[in-house]
């Protein structure tokens, strides 16, 4: 990967366990943050299902297969920039909170989905 390290991947509660990030997910982040010419921050990527559960993320969530990823962002300028560059790369499963971006392609979710928190 050209712009981050499976370090950023990791979640809180596992060591290394960045490296259960799907390729596939990482190849897009990469051509993203590319596109988009801004740095992004990941607030979220793997997570162990006890995480998962302390953070009230969902039952089967893309993150816990690693097929996902939540990039920081706190103004509309930048969230424009991630969301298109994610488009532009092949993301299909796109959040938007006001203060991250889910971004995932997990196929074995509904596809060419956009939804709010």
């Amino acid at each position: 990967m050209k712009y981050f390290k499976l370090s950023e991947f990791d979640s809180p509660d596992l060591i290394g366990s960045g490296e259960e990030m799907k390729q596939s997910t990482l190849n897009l982040l990469d051509e993203a943050r590319e596109v988009a010419g801004i740095p992004f921050v990941i607030n979220s990527g793997y997570r162990t299902e006890k995480h998962n559960a302390d953070v009230g993320g969902v039952q089967g969530s893309s993150h816990t297969k690693g097929y996902a990823v939540d990039v920081a962002c706190s103004s509309s300028f930048n969230r424009f920039k991630i969301i298109n560059a994610a488009l532009q790369v092949g993301f299909t499963r796109i959040g938007v909170s006001k203060s991250f971006v889910h971004l995932d392609n997990d196929p074995g979710k509904a596809q060419t989905v956009i939804w709010t928190y």
